[in-house]
């Protein structure tokens, strides 16, 4: 077993792609089509075998986008998890940094609409969507009271535009991610931590560690403090489907270890803090995508 998980954490990718949420209320938009003003892309160097780092630094108008796959890209472009993603088997594996200058009045809430029109033109993405009725977990309120800790509101509370930090790193010792202005969650020690995290933002998460989309139906609207503790088994299965979804190939004694079913332990604890995941077929937005460069077009 120690074999397998060595294996699994020498992996430099897979589930260390950076959680970045951008509003959804949009800015208003200029005439002019969103678009970076200048854009650097090249292969990501590999940080070390035991231990991987993704995500956005932005510095004024400078964004700066390290070790983010095409599958990454698409999924902050668009708005959508991972596995609302169908195409090419190649699209999680290859890394690129990116360096781009936003436009004169650009704002952060933008970028989404940049990344779009970055991928069809450097790397020439064609793609459709689709709504399709798919094998969900409907994140919802419990049987249970709700125990879950609010986080108290900050002085601070947002942070200023242009100055955004946000991404992940880990290997074998765990996980972290930044979610950005004090939000974060580790995933190590046989236990999940969450800290500051809206119910969107818990059900992305959980979803890169499942086997389906994860959709927030709480109608919860804080910020919340959450623990949820996992059994040793279930901690390692996890592990195993989140390199699963992100396209990560894992020899056959990882793989069996997805054989037992769902992590019973994870849905154990989300019902001890009055919260469930609902296994249900939910109508997604499912992109699918037809055609894309594997080596972007000159800088």
């Amino acid at each position: 077993m120690h074999r397998v998980m060595k294996k699994f954490y020498s992996a430099p990718f897979g589930i260390l792609a950076a959680t970045l949420v951008f509003g959804q209320t949009q800015a208003p938009s200029p005439p002019a089509k969103l678009e970076f003003e200048v854009a650097s892309i090249h292969l990501s160097q590999s940080t070390g075998l035991y231990r991987v780092d993704a995500g956005l630094k932005m510095d004024g108008s400078q964004a700066h986008f390290s070790s983010l796959s095409i599958s990454n890209l698409i999924t902050l472009a668009y708005r959508v998890q991972a596995n609302q993603i169908s195409g090419p088997d190649w699209l999680p594996q290859q890394r690129f940094d990116i360096s781009a200058k936003l436009p004169d009045g650009a704002t952060t809430a933008q970028i989404p609409e940049m990344l779009q029109s970055l991928l069809a033109e450097r790397f020439q993405l064609k793609m459709h969507h689709e709504t399709k009725e798919m094998p969900a977990y409907a994140l919802v309120l419990g049987k249970s009271p709700l125990k879950l800790k609010e986080t108290p509101p900050d002085s601070d509370a947002h942070e200023s535009e242009g100055a955004v930090t946000m991404g992940a790193s880990g290997g074998s010792a765990g996980v972290t991610f930044n979610l950005g202005n004090g939000s974060y969650s580790t995933f190590a020690n046989d236990q999940f931590d969450f800290k500051k995290v809206t119910m969107d933002v818990l059900a992305t998460q959980l979803a890169r560690y499942l086997d389906r989309p994860v959709v927030n139906m709480t109608t919860l609207k804080n910020n919340y403090d959450l623990t949820l503790q996992l059994t040793p088994e279930d901690y390692r299965a996890l592990l195993i489907r989140s390199a699963v979804n992100a396209g990560v190939v894992l020899p056959p004694q990882a793989l069996r270890l997805l054989d037992n079913g769902p992590a019973v332990s994870l849905f154990d604890a989300l019902d001890q803090l009055g919260l469930h995941l609902d296994a249900r077929k939910l109508p997604l937005d499912l992109i699918v995508v037809d055609s894309a460069l594997q080596t972007p077009t000159d800088n």
